[in-house]
């Protein structure tokens, strides 16, 4: 039989063992000790395109490449995290605002162009790129030397793009548009003959003829129809704004940027602009 004298006995221990428990476990959190189901707290998510050949492009092999990869690697690295610290989440165009409201990602680099719309609900750091709309044509085709010469010829571009309707309603009229359900479908007619031009981001069309199956059969128009600055998104009032400026005004001085630039684009001799400066946005016409 156990008296009442054990048990207050064993009550007395049970507390005093919980205390000292409690104890050493706040001490250890007030010398930074991380409990272990936060043990993930070095970790950073970043949104990129997956589906972006020189921007952003999740390979095969489930490794991440592209312009928008390695500059948002070199801002991590800079804010403290290690390549293998990243978290990596597609951020396709229509979600990136709402990613970003919820709190999904730490910041967004996916060739995402700023403008006042978007910048009513997150902010921006940059911009890191001056893009411009461009045509991607085969190389061996000098019949489209200016945007006008666009005027009957098949113009492709991915069903719903803002890009092909530009230049349909303001540049070329007469272009014969062809939409199709993604930008490779579109390259596919391009090299067999069965259209004439596509028309997107001159970053984006450069990613794609730089890639190796497609090497000296595209060039760029150089046309320059619109101005688009690419900027890192972040949620509103971040902090993380401030930084990232930062570490892309580091990147542009110690020559990483231009590093990126060529490892991207090179081989589709894009002509891309100088890095932007932080804070200026080149307006449209």
């Amino acid at each position: 039989m156990i008296t009442m004298n054990a048990l207050r006995t064993t009550r007395t221990l049970v507390a005093s063992a919980t205390a000292v428990v409690l104890a050493l476990g706040s001490a250890s959190l007030a010398h930074g000790a991380v409990p272990a189901d936060h043990s993930d707290d070095d970790q950073i998510t970043i949104g990129i395109k997956f589906d972006q050949p020189g921007i952003g492009l999740k390979t095969p092999d489930g490794t991440y490449t592209g312009f928008d990869v390695d500059v948002a690697t070199y801002i991590a690295k800079q804010l403290g995290h290690e390549p293998d610290q990243i978290v990596w989440k597609e951020a396709k165009s229509a979600d990136r605002e709402t990613m970003l409201q919820r709190g999904d990602v730490d910041f967004i680099a996916a060739s995402y162009s700023i403008n006042d719309e978007r910048a009513e609900k997150v902010d921006f750091a940059g911009p890191y790129l001056l893009a411009h709309q461009d045509v991607l044509i085969r190389a061996d085709d000098d019949s489209i030397k200016q945007p006008s010469d666009l005027n009957d010829k098949k113009l492709c571009s991915v069903t719903g793009s803002t890009s092909a309707q530009n230049v349909k309603e303001k540049i070329a009229p007469d272009a014969q548009l062809q939409e199709y359900g993604g930008y490779s479908e579109c390259l596919t007619g391009l090299e067999n003959g069965v259209i004439d031009a596509l028309t997107t981001d001159d970053s984006i069309l450069a990613g794609y003829a730089a890639q190796d199956e497609f090497k000296g059969k595209f060039k760029l128009g150089g046309f320059e129809m619109s101005n688009e600055n690419y900027g890192i998104g972040v949620q509103k009032g971040s902090e993380l704004k401030g930084k990232i400026n930062t570490a892309l005004e580091k990147m542009v001085a110690d020559g990483s940027w231009d590093a990126a630039v060529e490892k991207n684009f090179g081989p589709a001799n894009y002509q891309n602009e100088p890095a932007p400066k932080i804070g200026v946005i080149v307006e449209n016409d």
